[in-house]
């Protein structure tokens, strides 16, 4: 029973991602998984655009727009799918600056939303995944050193955190991307890991998945994010995990998910969890009513799944 809970396309998330929403529904549908959870980036200030929105004119009336049609298609294709995978309609928060709450707090109250991802993708407003020197300049901002970047980091995350209890918490560990030694135990740096257990305690005493995402193999690290020292802290806490591929394209579908399922058992992982639509009764969390969670091992996971090997 593949699934994922953290994807993007072309046709909503233009620039770096490629295919139509319907392309990549499809391709989840060939790859067998039975959930496919949406989640398109919200839209942001204008201030916060990324150099291909700048360069394609994009302001934030049509990041609304865009929001508003990724809406509606997603609709249209649950439906039209519905006898054949179970889409969840979410969407991918950013957490920049404190008035972020806000942009977030719209995008949930424009529409019916059944979850969302929390991620921090920038520090001290400088975008940490996109290239190296956007990296830098945050990193600069800092204090010039990567450890101070990333106690930073896991600063603004606990921000994220306890202002919106994110029902997904997206790449737990993503600042290690652009720095110098992406495989760098977080262990080495007392003040860095004593910022990462706070967090973890605090995404478990609320019930929050953590998502195992697969996208850090594709971009040359050795483990997902998070890593396996980080996974095995959560899962000491009782902290639960999801699958997800945060697929930017139909070739991304699914992508290392085979490399994930061989890490779990290092990670001490031996359930997954995975979101699903029912009755209130159940609900993860009261802004989202019909989503529930359902769990299911690694062992079953292992025979009844269908992983790409590409």
């Amino acid at each position: 029973m593949p699934f994922s809970h953290h994807s993007h396309s072309g046709q909503f998330c233009p620039g770096h991602a490629k295919n139509s929403l319907e392309d990549v529904i499809q391709t989840a549908i060939r790859q067998r998984m039975q959930v496919f959870c949406l989640t398109e980036h919200m839209p942001r200030s204008q201030e916060d655009f990324y150099p291909e929105e700048i360069e394609s004119g994009n302001t934030e009336a049509s990041h609304a727009a865009n929001e508003a049609d990724y809406w509606a298609e997603a609709v249209r294709l649950r439906e039209k799918y519905a006898s054949e995978i179970q889409i969840i309609i979410g969407f991918e928060c950013d957490w920049i600056r404190p008035q972020s709450r806000t942009l977030i707090d719209r995008s949930l109250a424009r529409f019916p939303f059944e979850f969302f991802v929390g991620s921090v993708h920038h520090m001290h407003t400088e975008p940490i995944d996109y290239d190296r020197p956007m990296y830098e300049r945050a990193r600069e901002a800092a204090g010039g050193t990567d450890e101070r970047l990333f106690e930073d980091y896991f600063d603004a995350q606990l921000d994220l955190l306890q202002q919106l209890r994110p029902p997904v918490v997206g790449h737990f560990d993503l600042i290690r991307l652009k720095s110098d030694d992406m495989e760098r135990s977080f262990t080495t740096w007392s003040g860095v890991w004593r910022r990462i257990l706070r967090n973890l305690d605090f995404v478990a005493s609320y019930g929050g998945l953590l998502e195992l995402n697969s996208a850090a193999l594709r971009k040359g690290m050795s483990e997902p994010y998070p890593k396996a020292e980080i996974c095995r802290e959560f899962v000491a806490r009782g902290g639960r995990f999801c699958l997800s591929d945060d697929s930017h394209g139909v070739d991304q579908v699914g992508l290392n998910f085979h490399r994930v399922l061989e890490f779990l058992g290092r990670a001490g992982i031996s359930t997954l969890y995975y979101l699903q639509l029912g009755e209130a009764s159940a609900a993860l969390d009261p802004r989202f009513p019909r989503t529930q969670v359902a769990a299911i091992s690694v062992e079953e996971l292992k025979q009844l799944a269908f992983w790409q090997t590409a």
